[in-house]
């Protein structure tokens, strides 16, 4: 691997690890029912055109802390096509979280985009 694909890697990783808890909340405030991490994750694929930035597998670490503190709830419940599925709902906690970030990171992306349009500095 290149120096130039490690440093994209590194930076795809850094930028991944800021956004998906507040993708993971924005879906499940946007459902009506409780999701599990597979659905999580699909929903998460239908939203990019090719591949996906997030992996399945580092979404499960981050809704066990999300759940530890409070922006959700789960529920385990059997299922007939295998073990049993953890089911994720979002508290009110975690709808208040969503719309402070919701604005934060509206503040980033436009700053973001006003510097690399170069309407900064």
């Amino acid at each position: 691997m290149s120096e130039y694909e490690q440093m994209l890697r590194k930076f795809q990783k850094e930028l991944n690890a800021g956004t998906v808890s507040l993708v993971l909340l924005a879906i499940l405030d946007r459902t009506a029912e409780p999701l599990y991490g597979y659905q999580i994750a699909k929903r998460i694929e239908e939203g990019w055109q090719v591949g996906t930035p997030v992996k399945q597998g580092t979404l499960y670490p981050v809704l066990r802390s999300m759940e530890e503190n409070g922006l959700l709830t789960s529920s385990v419940e059997p299922s007939v096509a295998g073990p049993p599925r953890k089911y994720y709902t979002i508290t009110d906690a975690g709808r208040g979280v969503l719309g402070e970030w919701k604005s934060h990171w509206t503040r980033t992306r436009d700053f973001v985009d006003a510097t690399l349009e170069g309407n900064v500095g």
